[in-house]
């Protein structure tokens, strides 16, 4: 698929679907089921490709013959692509729009996932998952922008905590679908089948989601640039952009390498017992939401100070030997970790009321690169102490997110509520 036809895909898609919508007010504080539905969609068919391959982890070391570092980077290969590409494409969706961009980089992600199956060597498959993280901040910092521009109040944590639900569901069904394909069809096929669901994913969200009402086009390559400089020392942004970063560098570093760790002695698991091991995810879907009502109570700043703690007290419960202990452990961490993020991203929405999109890309360039140094790192430790110091270094980085949010987030509790 050329360039040009994607082009010509998106443009009939946006066309046909300011006819068919769902009638939607952006003043409501009750956004209809069906918006409701297609942001979370948006947010699991973004996150479907990014860390599915850590489910086939194993399997690629053993194929490719790859090290511990070069199975992290290929992992990280999507995030760092993510976090460049993040503020560059929040400035052209300032001066383009949002809703073009979020189609069109759905049907952009599907083309290199489809590549990844043709893979010939580890080198190839790191270009092909460099070029999935290309275009997912064209549906991530953009629909971050769609939902802060057309809503507010209470809608905005709403529809904040179904986008991250299906973030957090599309990272599950990535490594759960992508497991227990490699067991049936082999890993190849199964990216096959992944592409397919994403080129499903772009057709219901051009079908179903509404177009922008509020968006005010900002072509002005020097206000952008203005802008820039007024995000960089902006408190929220700033604060938001160095929590991001330890929030994705601990879920990142831990869900990669506790692959390895369960698929060595005594554990042994195969694609598909590892696949399961994600279910612990699906706990996210379900506290992401509720955590809208810790939000309108405590406010994000101690909001996330809870989730933190309490992060690191999954990652330290990961060091006991039975297997259920490692997956409470898991389902402990990532819990916190889901709400620091929901925290965060709505801290940005409510805070933030000029440049929108460009402020998520910046939050997002932190977060990412937050990750590519967690898959690096952590390779680097795991490779030399195994599980246990790649703990450590886990928790060292949530200390640090924890003062990160004591001293840098400033309490917005009646602006969230």
């Amino acid at each position: 698929m050329t360039p040009n036809i994607v082009s010509i895909l998106v443009n009939n898609t946006v066309s046909q679907t300011q006819n068919n919508a769902p009638l939607l007010s952006p003043q409501t504080n009750s956004p209809s089921w069906v918006l409701k539905l297609t942001i979370g969609l948006i947010g699991m068919f973004a996150f479907l490709q990014v860390y599915s391959i850590q489910a086939v982890l194993p399997v690629l070391m053993v194929d490719f013959s790859a090290t511990e570092v070069q199975a992290g980077m290929i992992v990280g290969a999507t995030i760092m692509a993510i976090a460049i590409m993040s503020p560059f494409l929040g400035m052209l969706s300032d001066a383009v729009g949002r809703k073009p961009f979020i189609v069109g980089a759905l049907l952009f992600l599907a083309i290199p996932t489809a590549l990844i199956a043709q893979s010939p060597s580890i080198g190839w498959l790191g270009l092909w998952r460099f070029m999935q993280g290309l275009s997912v901040p064209g549906i991530t910092v953009v629909t971050i922008a769609y939902i802060g521009e057309e809503f507010e109040g209470r809608a905005v944590t709403d529809l904040m905590s179904f986008y991250v639900s299906g973030c957090v569901l599309g990272g599950f069904l990535g490594r759960f679908l992508l497991g227990h394909l490699h067991e049936l069809i082999g890993w190849r096929a199964g990216y096959y089948v992944m592409a397919a669901m994403t080129l499903v994913g772009a057709m219901w969200v051009g079908k179903m989601l509404p177009s922008s009402r509020q968006f005010v086009a900002n072509p002005n390559f020097r206000a952008a640039i203005q802008t820039l400089g007024e995000h960089l020392t902006n408190r929220y942004v700033v604060t938001a952009c160095l929590l991001g970063a330890c929030v994705l560098f601990s879920l990142v570093g831990c869900f990669t390498f506790i692959n390895l760790h369960l698929a060595n002695t005594p554990y042994e698991l195969s694609t598909g017992a590892l696949a399961n091991i994600f279910a612990v995810y699906l706990i996210g879907v379900v506290i992401t939401p509720l955590s809208t009502n810790l939000l309108r109570r405590f406010g994000s700043a101690r909001t996330v100070r809870v989730a933190i703690f309490i992060s690191m007290i999954g990652v330290l419960l990961t060091l006991v030997t039975p297997l259920w202990g490692v997956v409470v452990g898991l389902a402990i961490m990532s819990s916190g970790v889901f709400v620091t993020q929901a925290a965060t991203i709505s801290y940005i929405a409510v805070n933030v009321k000029k440049g929108r999109s460009l402020a998520s890309g910046l939050y997002y360039l932190g977060y990412y690169t937050g990750g590519t140094l967690g898959a690096w790192l952590c390779g680097i430790v795991y490779a030399r102490g195994q599980w246990s110091l790649t703990v450590w270094l886990l928790v060292f980085v949530q200390i640090l997110a924890l003062l990160v949010a004591s001293f840098g987030m400033v309490k917005t509790k009646s602006r969230v509520a």
